[in-house]
C-alpha cells in the first residue's frame, strides 16, 4: 500500500537529491517531523534524508538546532529570521547539503500575534538561505500536511534553478 502522504512531488525531491548527489535534513516546529516522515516513506530516502531535528519549543530550537536566543527574543518562533536559522541548524547539525526549516501556527489558536495557518519556510543550502511565508487553510491536519507538502515543492523548485 502507498503512503497516503507521499506525492509524485515527494518521489520527484528524492530523485532530484540523488541525482545531484546531495543530501537534507529538516528542523520542524508545527509539522513534528510530518517533513521527514513523507520523505522517509519514499523508496530510496534513505540515499539523501540524513535526520530531522523536531523542535517543538523555543527551547529546543536552541539547543536542537542551535537557533539564536535572541532571534527568539527578538522575533518569537513564529517568524521568517526563525525559520532561515532552523534551516540553517538543520543543514549545519546534520552535514547536509540543504536544511529545511519550517515554523508557523496550526491553531487551533493564533499564537505570537499570528493567526492560525500563518508558516515560514526556511531552505538553506549550497548559496545560502531564503524564506517564503505561508497563509495555509484548514483544520490543524490540514495546515501541517499543506506546510510539508509546500516545503516539498519549494525545494524541488530550488533544485530546478541550480
Amino acid at each position: 500500500m502507498r503512503d497516503p502522504l507521499v506525492s509524485d512531488d515527494a518521489t520527484g525531491l528524492i530523485a532530484d537529491l540523488a541525482g545531484r548527489q546531495q543530501t537534507l535534513a529538516t528542523t520542524e516546529s508545527l509539522t513534528a517531523g510530518l517533513l521527514a516522515a513523507t520523505l522517509a516513506g519514499v523508496p530510496g530516502a534513505s540515499a539523501v534524508l540524513r535526520g530531522g531535528l523536531i523542535t517543538y519549543t523555543e527551547a529546543t530550537k536552541i539547543a536542537l538546532a542551535g537557533v539564536d536566543p535572541a532571534v527568539l527574543a527578538r522575533v518569537g518562533p513564529v517568524a521568517a529570521p526563525t525559520a532561515e536559522a532552523m534551516a540553517l541548524g538543520a543543514r549545519r547539525r546534520c552535514e547536509t547539503t540543504w536544511g529545511v526549516g519550517l515554523t508557523g501556527v496550526a491553531g487551533p489558536d493564533p499564537h505570537g500575534g499570528h493567526p492560525v495557518g500563518t508558516v515560514f519556510l526556511g531552505f538553506a543550502g549550497p548559496d545560502g538561505c531564503d524564506v517564503e511565508e505561508l497563509h495555509l487553510h484548514g483544520g490543524r491536519w490540514d495546515i501541517r500536511v499543506a506546510a510539508a507538502r509546500e516545503a516539498i515543492v519549494g525545494l524541488r523548485a530550488r533544485l530546478a534553478v541550480i
